[in-house]
């Protein structure tokens, strides 16, 4: 199946725009949606597990050009642990909507489209084979998580937010570091601009630059 990856990336952000057009007055059609988009985001990464040849290293492989003047692309990929980790989240997604049928009861469409937007970023992280495409939908997880837990979380729940805000971005700070150390060090080695992981992979990483580089990742 052409573009399967791209198709179980947003399968759910597609139900969350759809869902945005339900009236809230109506708990009843949101919650079905919202169960129902998420089922159907598990179905559509079936495929996946039955075409995957373990044999093979990266499949399903999804290439476009996104920013060509810094070297991004739209690039998608799984091996075997990505694959598991996709299925993982497709299945967890669904079941954790499942599971709050009668535990949510306030602000049901905000609860359900913040859960459906991070599904998609979650399984962008997985399958990326982009850096700086891994990047944003590392940093669009942090959102919806936010909201998350600072709406629907337990009684410290103000608190817990902002401290899950604080660790994340001081996180992914470090984390930009270390690809953008990954990012011109290829520019030194080959002369030209590439977020591509396995580009990146192809660097001669000095000692003393690599072990920090690690330590930011």
């Amino acid at each position: 199946m052409d573009h399967i990856l791209s198709i179980v990336l947003f399968t759910p952000i597609v139900g969350m725009l759809i869902l945005l057009l339900i009236p809230a007055s109506k708990p009843g059609a949101v919650k079905i949606w919202a169960h129902a988009a998420s089922f159907a985001g598990f179905l559509v990464s079936l495929p996946l597990a039955f075409q995957f040849d373990r044999t093979k290293d990266f499949q399903f492989v999804e290439l476009a050009q996104w920013i060509p003047s810094i070297g991004a692309s739209y690039h998608l990929g799984i091996d075997g642990l990505s694959l598991l980790l996709v299925m993982l989240t497709t299945l967890l997604g669904f079941i954790s909507i499942l599971s709050s049928w009668n535990a949510i009861e306030n602000r049901l469409k905000e609860y359900y489209s913040f859960f459906l937007l991070l599904q998609t970023a979650m399984l962008g992280v997985f399958i990326s084979l982009d850096f700086l495409l891994f990047f944003v939908f590392w940093e669009l997880v942090l959102v919806p998580m936010y909201f998350i837990i600072a709406i629907w979380g337990g009684q410290r729940r103000g608190y817990a937010s902002i401290k899950f805000l604080i660790y994340t971005a001081i996180g992914s700070v470090l984390m930009l570091l270390g690809i953008l150390a990954l990012y011109f060090q290829y520019y030194n080695q080959y002369q030209t601009y590439s977020f591509d992981i396995a580009d990146l992979m192809k660097v001669n990483m000095p000692d003393n630059i690599g072990w920090w580089v690690f330590w930011a990742l």
